[in-house]
């Protein structure tokens, strides 16, 4: 049974130690990056869906539609942030 799995994701996701060297390869260009965890953790995420494009199947769309997400929970993190700051500085005015 979890064979037929691993079988399966491979189809689509690639190989497992290729799509980790991959993905840390990504992410180590964004290591020293002054990012909130938010973004970091996000960044990681999209590194890992681009591991899978780059050695799995590149036209599986979840690979593509996890991109979006991601990357949309990173814009509502930094419009709530906004949010925060411009309701400090009218409380301060």
């Amino acid at each position: 049974m979890q064979n037929d799995l691993l079988n399966e994701r491979a189809k689509t996701h690639g190989d497992f130690d290729q799509v980790a060297l991959t993905a840390r390869a990504i992410k180590a260009l964004f290591s020293r990056a002054n990012l909130s965890p938010t973004q970091r953790e996000a960044l990681d995420m999209i590194a890992s869906k681009l591991g899978r494009i780059a050695n799995g199947n590149a036209n599986e769309p979840d690979h593509w539609r996890d991109i979006a997400g991601y990357a949309e929970l990173v814009v509502r993190h930094l419009r709530r942030q906004e949010i925060a700051r411009i309701a400090d500085e009218v409380r301060n005015v």
